[in-house]
């Protein structure tokens, strides 16, 4: 690893990736990670990636956007992200992304809970395992690109509110001083907050913290999505999502005597409140998703990953229902944004789950992630590439002293980042 870079890209999901893949080869580009290259959660993502199907369903797509986001959302990023759908798929079928498709070699779409009509691609149900192990391919290949695994980032190096890099550290505690006159945040989300969560644990909203650290401005910290259907285990660690996808082809949700009691289509936070008001209701940990109206075929050919990880915990899809509970899914807020990805902080650019540029609102619309994390990552690499060019950042030596302590400075910033959640769900209340 180097000291200076063109541009440091901190995290290797779908956002990170895509955006260093559409900077040009002679730009040297450092993406790091806490982890593994593949161990972010556009790995997880199971649904599929919405896209517009011909200018008749705009107006649907955006109404349904729309109100899912509760009437929220930044109107101008819904109608890029719409409006640029057809552009970011066209480049992942050239980047040999497999979706399903007819005998006749035509692109099939799903259906989920609150799209009015299915518009959504899929690969099984592992989509976004299809699309980010693709692009982490791609980006491995790429000479210019260099990827650092098990390396945090602690802090930006700025001055005057201009960013000229970061502060990393490796397992050993190894501090690192890397400058660069971009920097682009894809860290993800915050589910390694939350005790029942379907994120990766170690995804901490980290860059949140830091974002506070230097006063860049964040948006909507409290909006944080609450995924209707887990798996439910008494064991610890990451739940197991059972994908939106299910519904929307026809499982039935059920309580505890095999009734149905609410519509399975409604947008996630309304039909995550069912749940745990029939949860309440009858005094149950859970209540029972039943995929048996599929049938056995679209269940193996749509769900092979979900039969398989269900049959492990003792269910058979095919022949009894599971059961399933809400838990924290997404992050809607974040570190705020314009249309270029651009942050309050010059030379600083924020794309994917950690930033909010408002298209999601105060609720995300079943499977808008993947493709608004790809819309607004080339967006940044564009503003890279063709905007204006902040100044040189004059930050001198970093104090080393002050991340000596590692475990004490990142509760510091997961705990400064609940606070801020708290304070902001106050402030809408």
């Amino acid at each position: 690893m180097k000291e200076h870079y063109d541009v440091i890209v901190v995290g290797t999901g779908a956002a990170g990736l895509y955006c260093a893949l559409n900077l040009p080869e002679r730009k040297k580009i450092l993406m790091i990670t806490k982890k593994e290259a593949d161990q972010s959660d556009s790995f997880l993502a199971q649904g599929g990636i919405c896209m517009l199907r011909g200018e008749a369903d705009y107006n649907d797509y955006f109404e349904d956007t729309m109100r899912a986001g509760h009437y929220e959302n930044n109107k101008k990023a819904v109608d890029l992200m719409i409006r640029s759908s057809n552009s970011i798929i066209r480049d992942l079928l050239m980047r040999n992304v497999d979706f399903e498709r007819s005998e006749e070699g035509d692109l099939l779409f799903t259906r989920e809970g609150a799209h009015s009509q299915p518009r959504i691609l899929f690969h099984e149900d592992i989509t976004g395992k299809e699309i980010t192990s693709k692009l982490l391919e791609q980006a491995e290949k790429r000479e210019n690109i260099e990827i650092c695994e098990y390396m945090t980032m602690v802090d930006l190096i700025s001055r005057d509110n201009i960013c000229g890099g970061v502060v990393a550290m490796d397992e050993q505690d190894e501090i690192y001083d890397i400058r660069a006159p971009y920097v682009v945040l894809a860290c993800g989300g915050l589910g390694g907050l939350y005790k029942n969560s379907t994120n990766f644990p170690h995804i901490t909203g980290d860059a949140l913290g830091i974002a506070m650290k230097h006063q860049i401005a964040l948006e909507n910290l409290d909006y944080i999505q609450i995924h209707p259907t887990t798996l439910y285990s008494k064991k610890p660690g990451r739940r197991f999502l059972i994908s939106e996808s299910v519904r929307g082809e026809g499982a039935h949700l059920c309580d505890r005597n095999g009734q149905r009691f609410t519509n399975e289509l409604q947008p996630r936070d309304l039909l995550s409140k069912a749940i745990f008001a029939q949860m309440e209701k009858q005094d149950t940990e859970y209540v029972w998703e039943d995929m048996r109206p599929l049938g056995e075929d679209m269940i193996m050919k749509h769900f092979p990953n979900i039969f398989k990880r269900c049959l492990e915990e003792g269910y058979d899809v095919r022949k009894e229902p599971i059961p399933v509970v809400p838990a924290q899914h997404y992050f809607m807020g974040g570190i705020q944004v314009d249309l270029g990805s651009r942050t309050s902080m010059k030379g600083l650019y924020a794309c994917g789950e950690t930033s909010c540029n408002g298209v999601h609102g105060k609720n995300r619309l079943a499977s808008n992630s993947l493709l608004e994390s790809l819309v607004f990552a080339r967006r940044a690499a564009d503003d890279i590439l063709f905007g204006k060019k902040p100044e040189p950042c004059r930050a001198g030596a970093i104090d080393r002293k002050c991340y000596e302590d590692r475990e004490n400075l990142m509760a510091g910033y997961r705990k400064n980042v609940l606070n801020e959640i708290e304070r902001m769900k106050n402030s809408h209340e």
